[in-house]
């Protein structure tokens, strides 16, 4: 097919009543909390709720469909370390198509299990996702088989077109649209969709400054590659933009800012604590930008686009650890005692006089530069509230213990 802006558009708008029946159509949900926080009216675009648990069932879903209805084909390859594989492997094995999808070796298992689980054939291959992406390349031509690419065709950038239209459905009046971005298929997809339907809407792209291909290549206005990304927001760690979404993003986008690992783990954070949703960093990227005030929402209606929920169980379980301390909410304490019966059942009765809750304690008795008969102990406590910790460590002091916060 051709690829003008109005071209999409149509496949847009055919592409909502094919994934009518196969998707899931995701709430708008208002967001008290971030509209408090933010003084304006904030919503969420659910797409972490979407089958495979993001947005890409909608384009991998539609850009088979419409192959198939253009030529025979038996095979799609693609390659993807997570939802992307996801996405065309279900979509692959609703339309009857076998999947071969192409993972780099560090892809986390549970990753890979997933991707099997829908029915596709994993090959794992290369250190990197551009390894794994030649790799894929190759076997398309050696078993003459559709390539699904993850952002950079008309198909994909229109099935994701159609979250555009299910906003503008749901919120006609919307301000704002704050969009993960990395390769910019979805970001396309939404600002064709909502341009043509609210053209006053802004359309707002968030980029993880570990990864700031499409912001920089629309700063010098050519396609600009950043070589080493490093984010944890994985699913949007894009070393090059495609040559269509950027095109797209240049005429339709309004802006794109960028948020540090610190605001999206924070986002994350707040997400399932307040909203008790569970996304995954490139998902949380809109509210990132919401909350560290990059993008001003007072008095406006604004809707971030949360494309997605799978996150590594692990790397969920740091963040809120790491939150925990940034709040306040858990404090590690450290001080040497002497290596005796009964000196650190002292400090415990006063941290519980405190009402401090014991989370782990740890002692060293081998640290060269301790005196011999001493302990250094550390302990890390839950709080009611930062402001006790100053009289904690004076009580502690008052038995003879010096104890710091590290």
């Amino acid at each position: 097919m051709t690829c003008s802006i109005e071209d999409i558009w149509s496949c847009v708008k055919e592409a909502a009543k094919v994934l009518k029946p196969i998707i899931h159509r995701t709430p708008l949900d208002r967001s008290a909390t971030f509209s408090r926080m933010c003084g304006g009216e904030v919503f969420l675009k659910l797409e972490n709720l979407q089958k495979t648990g993001s947005f890409k069932i909608r384009g991998a879903y539609y850009k088979l469909w419409k192959t198939l209805r253009e030529k025979s084909i038996t095979t799609c390859v693609a390659a993807s370390s997570g939802n992307h594989a996801q996405g065309v492997a279900y979509a692959a094995s609703m339309l009857g198509v076998k999947a071969i999808i192409v993972m780099p070796e560090y892809t986390p298992v549970a990753k890979i299990a997933a991707t099997k689980g829908y029915g596709a054939e994993v090959v794992l291959y290369g250190r990197t996702y551009d390894e794994a992406y030649l790799k894929a390349l190759e076997m398309c031509r050696r078993l003459k088989a559709e390539f699904i690419h993850p952002f950079d065709d008309p198909y994909v950038i229109a099935g994701q077109g159609t979250i555009g239209i299910e906003i503008y459905e749901d919120l006609k009046n919307v301000d704002v649209v704050l969009v993960p971005v990395g390769g910019g298929g979805l970001i396309s997809g939404v600002a064709i969709a909502l341009k043509r339907l609210n053209p006053r809407v802004k359309i707002i792209g968030v980029q993880a400054e570990g990864a700031p291909a499409m912001a920089l290549s629309l700063r010098e206005g050519r396609i600009v590659r950043y070589e080493n990304p490093d984010t944890i927001a994985d699913a949007i760690a894009v070393k090059e933009p495609g040559k269509l979404t950027f095109s797209i993003i240049e005429e339709l986008v309004d802006d794109i800012v960028l948020v540090d690992d610190n605001e999206i783990a924070y986002a994350v954070f707040m997400l399932l604590e307040r909203c008790k949703c569970v996304a995954e960093p490139a998902g949380a990227l809109g509210v990132a930008a919401l909350l560290s005030e990059k993008v001003d929402a007072r008095r406006k209606r604004v809707v971030a686009i949360v494309s997605g929920g799978n996150i590594d169980m692990a790397l969920l379980a740091r963040i809120i650890e790491r939150m925990l301390f940034v709040e306040g909410r858990e404090i590690r304490i450290r001080g040497v005692l002497p290596d005796r019966p009964g000196m650190l059942k002292r400090v415990l009765e006063v941290l519980a006089e405190a009402k401090a809750n014991i989370v782990t304690i740890e002692h060293d008795r081998a640290n060269p530069s301790l005196r011999p008969g001493k302990a250094e102990v550390t302990i890390t406590i839950e709080v009611p509230a930062m402001e006790h910790v100053g009289e904690l460590l004076a009580r502690l002091k008052r038995i003879g213990y010096e104890f710091r916060v590290v």
